[in-house]
């Protein structure tokens, strides 16, 4: 594997976490304005990708493969986590 193959892995794993992320925030943004109002969508976008990658290497080291199902389901658990307890404080 060349250096050009493991950018493109590395990036294709982390997609699914960032993709995930910046949809949350901007869902969450959308629908709880008040509650989130003080805290930026980038913000919110990065914490929530930072979660879901976290979970993704998890389920990575604790399966033993990449893109199990439980390890997307945690995924979102992760990223739907982060604004909630941001619009919680």
């Amino acid at each position: 594997m060349d250096a050009l193959d493991l950018f493109w892995h590395l990036a294709n794993f982390a997609l699914p976490a960032v993709g995930v992320g910046a949809l949350t925030a901007a869902l969450c943004k959308l629908f709880w304005r008040k509650s989130l109002a003080r805290h930026a969508w980038f913000t919110l976008a990065w914490q929530a990708s930072a979660a879901g990658l976290a979970v993704l290497v998890a389920g990575l080291v604790i399966t033993g493969h990449d893109g199990r199902m439980v390890t997307y389901a945690g995924l979102v658990i992760a990223c739907a986590i982060v604004p909630w307890l941001k619009a919680a404080k």
